[in-house]
């Protein structure tokens, strides 16, 4: 299994939504077998809280659900047993290669670098950080999350044929 962890700050909004997105596009992709999707945050400040309810509003809205998610900080383990992090944040994307030894903290990717429409140079590859705003910034994010998932699906389907 190639395994995948989406990762934001306390693991209630923009990792979940893309947690739910990537596993159902995985799964219509026909990767289900070889891909694992989960989710987790850099921070334990919201550990074992549900997904927000704005979030989870979101994703009602788009056919899909966690309904088991717990949120957690990452684990050594899960760390470990990634093969692909997949940051909202650049400071998310650090704060994971901070805990990865060497040449493994290349496997911490941004999760907007896989959209097409985004110059992968730019200074802000940032999933916007819908937490202190309204229902229209969790829309804002989700629509970053959802244009990068593509890219990111395409990405692991070829990973996947090259193991």
């Amino acid at each position: 299994m190639f395994n995948v962890v989406t990762v934001c700050t306390g693991n209630i909004c923009r990792s979940p939504m893309a947690e739910a997105l990537l596993r159902a596009e995985v799964e219509r992709a026909g990767l289900a077998r070889e891909v694992e999707v989960a989710s987790a945050g850099v921070s334990d400040e919201e550990h074992g809280n549900p997904v927000d309810p704005r979030a989870r509003t979101v994703l009602a809205r788009n056919d899909l659900e966690l309904p088991q998610h717990s949120a957690h900080r990452i684990t050594d383990r899960e760390l470990a047993q990634a093969d692909l992090l997949v940051a909202m944040t650049a400071s998310h994307q650090e704060q994971l290669r901070q805990r990865l030894p060497g040449a493994a903290a290349d496997k911490v990717r941004l999760m907007r670098s896989f959209d097409p429409a985004v110059d992968p140079s730019g200074e802000d590859l940032d999933i916007a950080d819908p937490w202190y705003g309204g229902a229209e910034d969790f829309d804002t994010a989700w629509e970053q999350i959802r244009a990068a998932t593509p890219g990111l699906v395409t990405w692991l389907g070829e990973r996947v044929a090259t193991r």
